[in-house]
């Protein structure tokens, strides 16, 4: 007769074989290593000043001449760095379609246009120039940006104080930004401006404008949502670029664009994002 103790372990080896065979294994079997992460197009965001001093914006850096002998050295750094990446296109903040941007890269390539103060042309063209890329890809779309809007509910509701204080801290934002141009670098310059934590307060400068608001006068609210509609427009357009799982896209965008288009690339599993850190180590924002 069977001692009791010999039963039970048998029983206990028995169970925990039909256990592993459920599971799609078997007793001493090695485990089968994870399937290899499939690659994935990266999309690497530059958040740049307008170099060209354009003053589109409520509030605008004070740029100085990026052709003169210094700043061009800079550039050239810069574009150094930026080709680390090895980016397959690259997109810039023009018109979506616009055959003017395309024009003046041909024109470009060919010696026969000299290059603006523009960070499209400073940027975005000598990159692709330097890779022989064919073209380069204008992506921007327009939108509303009900700012009097919110500005006039603040007045109408006696909250235009704290409209001010809002204002005056994105101003002091800007200016800082700018007396930091002054003594550093233009790598240096981008390498703060595309700081996590210089892009997290620039986002949340948008986001304090939601208080201006009451439920049946969403201004603030309002305003946010119509820039992160233009914004996840521009990233459409950046999508549609992808057409291949080894493509690296550089998107050159004035840094006001940078949190947004960066959430965007982060939310969506298809892509993965790439930074100004990863090239060069960024100082602390």
């Amino acid at each position: 007769m069977r001692r009791p103790e010999t039963t039970l372990a048998a029983t206990l080896v028995a169970v925990a074989a039909a256990i592993l065979v459920s599971l799609g294994a078997t007793p001493g079997a090695a485990q089968a290593p994870p399937a290899p992460t499939a690659a994935r197009p990266e999309l690497l965001i530059l958040g740049t000043y307008h170099m060209a001093n354009p003053g589109r914006d409520v509030h605008n850096m004070k740029a100085d001449d990026v052709l003169s002998a210094t700043r061009q050295r800079e550039i050239e750094e810069l574009v150094e760095v930026l080709l680390r990446f090895r980016p397959t296109k690259v997109a810039v903040e023009a018109g979506v379609g616009s055959q003017r941007i395309s024009d003046r890269y041909a024109a470009y390539r060919a010696g026969q246009y000299q290059l603006t103060q523009n960070e499209i042309d400073q940027i975005g063209l000598r990159v692709a120039k330097a890779l022989g890329h064919p073209t380069v890809y204008p992506v921007d779309e327009s939108g509303e940006f009900p700012y009097y809007r919110v500005l006039n509910y603040a007045k109408a509701n006696g909250l235009k104080a704290q409209f001010d204080s809002v204002e005056a801290a994105t101003g002091a934002s800007v200016e800082r930004q700018s007396a930091y141009l002054r003594t550093h670098t233009v790598l240096e310059v981008l390498q703060y401006m595309n700081a996590d934590s210089t892009v997290a307060r620039d986002v949340a400068g948008y986001y304090a404008f939601i208080p201006f608001a009451d439920p049946y006068d969403y201004a603030g609210p309002d305003l946010v949502a119509r820039w992160f509609q233009r914004n996840i427009r521009i990233y459409r357009n950046i999508r549609s670029l992808v057409t291949s799982p080894n493509d690296r896209i550089l998107v050159v965008y004035g840094a006001g664009h940078l949190g947004w288009l960066r959430e965007d690339v982060r939310n969506d599993a298809t892509v993965e994002l790439r930074t100004l850190a990863d090239l060069v180590r960024a100082p602390a924002g």
